[in-house]
């Protein structure tokens, strides 16, 4: 019996995300797969749908929503933030991300969308939210024999 993906599946593939203009984001083609374990939050959940039920050897491309993606773009993850929280050695760019952390001691990734007097406004939400993306995979191997990991 030929393994197909299930939500408990380690899967070795190589896949691009790319806009629907043609611009590649990421591609592991000319580098190294990606190992990824379904249901841990390794891609996005329209991602996991997107490969369930394949198959080794089997590649295809989808065109997935912004909502099944990076989800749709919330300005009420656009934050102001004072510009005394800078370093001053790496001062706030418009255009640039950094790395902030969150209260629960995560790194969260934000983009300086705009310098302000006081205060820069960042915006939280994911570069590719609220765009559709093509997204291309050849799966090149599935292991089902592991267990599910508390």
């Amino acid at each position: 019996m030929i393994d197909e993906i299930n939500m408990h599946s380690l899967v070795l593939m190589h896949y691009s995300i790319a806009l629907t203009d043609g611009t590649v984001i990421e591609s592991s083609f000319d580098d190294e797969p990606v190992e990824i374990s379904m249901g841990h939050g390794d891609i996005t959940e329209g991602m996991e749908l997107a490969i369930y039920g394949l198959k080794e050897g089997d590649s295809q491309t989808l065109t997935l929503t912004a909502e099944q993606g990076f989800g749709h773009r919330d300005e009420d993850n656009i934050h102001d933030m004072p510009l005394s929280d800078f370093p001053e050695d790496l001062p706030p760019e418009t255009g640039l991300s950094y790395s902030f952390e969150s209260p629960d001691g995560d790194d969260i990734p934000g983009t300086v969308v705009r310098i302000k007097a006081d205060a820069a406004e960042i915006d939280f939400n994911h570069p590719l939210a609220g765009q559709e993306i093509v997204f291309s995979v050849e799966i090149l191997g599935i292991n089902n024999a592991h267990t599910e990991i508390a």
